[in-house]
């Protein structure tokens, strides 16, 4: 402890004070932190320039690989064991996994993405759908994510029941890469929707509505082979006519943001246990959508919607209750280890729900 002292005429007064203990910053180490601020500060600036530079190339590639690696509905169709009613069952899995490993957004969407993929390429057995699942979230987490939160093979394992040997894993991620020729670098929904809402400056709760509403299309056939550019226009042109925000006029609306738009509206009143318990603890509320019709008032004689932007600020909606509840009141869990499960047709679809 260190004193000062204060004069008054004849009288001395002494202080007690800490400055002495006060570190003090060498010279040349405030010089090192204000080169680093500048360098910070000229680097962010190039960063800027460039990616203004350098905006439409990079979106001309992104493009590029949207269609390179869009999967194609019709040839997983012509799988013979795995049926579309198996697919919610895997996707309610991912969604549980992604959350357990707090995994990036995109990494679901790259997931998903690569399973359709590898089944638009390979026959793939029941009693395989989920390995492939378990390689699809490896090898995306490993793309995208960070190093200390890749799921290790054991966790999926125990997740799997043990259902698998721990080298089947290795095996089925190499079989995948190899099938999709290691071309990873789709760029997902969740990427374009993040640029669009940058551009347009949406707010969060437009976003995160967004994002539920992109994770519920995971689960259905009809845009499995959807743009993620196109998905993500019509994801945020529906979550704001959900929250009442003013629609975007952008000037790339077509056709085929009307047919997504619509087909969405259909599915919203219709979320996975698992992914309600995944939005449990966010202010999203599920919406259903009471009068479709309202969406396009004119549509050809094949029912297509034929106007250059139907209508949404006249959805009827309506709140309805997003956790399906068991008796106890707690959110109803499924059971992925369980010895048999049986679909809504009766048809049983194995072990561990898939």
């Amino acid at each position: 402890m260190a004193y000062s002292s204060l004069s008054n005429g004849d009288s001395v007064f002494w202080v007690e004070s800490d400055e002495a203990s006060r570190p003090r910053m060498d010279m040349r180490d405030a010089a090192k932190m204000l080169a680093r601020s500048r360098q910070e500060m000229i680097g962010n600036e190039l960063s800027r320039l460039a990616s203004d530079e350098y905006l439409e190339d990079i979106m001309q590639h992104m493009r590029h690989m949207e269609d390179e690696t869009l999967p194609d509905a019709n040839l997983i169709d012509m799988q013979r064991e795995i049926q579309w009613f198996m697919r919610p069952y895997l996707i309610d899995f991912l969604v549980e996994a992604h959350a357990a490993f707090y995994l990036l957004p995109e990494t679901l969407f790259l997931t998903v993405n690569l399973v359709d993929r590898y089944c638009s390429k390979r026959v793939v057995y029941k009693q395989h759908y989920q390995l492939v699942g378990c390689a699809a979230l490896l090898i995306a987490a490993k793309y995208g994510d960070k190093k200390d939160r890749v799921p290790h093979i054991n966790e999926l394992d125990g997740m799997c029941c043990g259902l698998y040997d721990a080298g089947m894993f290795t095996q089925m991620e190499m079989h995948v890469l190899n099938t999709l020729e290691w071309n990873i670098g789709h760029p997902t929904v969740d990427f374009f929707t993040q640029l669009l809402v940058a551009e347009e400056r949406d707010s969060l709760e437009v976003e995160h509505m967004a994002a539920y509403i992109c994770e519920i299309a995971l689960y259905h056939r009809d845009f499995v082979s959807t743009k993620p550019s196109i998905m993500a226009r019509s994801s945020l042109a529906l979550a704001r006519a959900i929250l009442g925000q003013p629609e975007v006029h952008d000037g790339e609306w077509d056709h085929m943001e009307n047919v997504t738009l619509l087909a969405l509206t259909q599915h919203l009143h219709q979320p996975s246990i698992a992914l309600s318990r995944k939005y449990s603890t966010s202010a999203i509320p599920t919406l259903l959508v009471t009068d479709l019709a309202t969406l396009c008032p004119n549509k050809a004689q094949n029912g297509t919607c034929v106007d250059a932007k139907p209508n949404i600020d006249v959805i009827v909606l309506s709140f309805v209750h997003l956790f399906p509840a068991q008796a106890d009141g707690q959110p109803a869990r499924f059971d992925y280890c369980g010895s048999s499960a049986t679909s809504g047709n009766g048809q049983d679809i194995g072990r561990v729900g898939i």
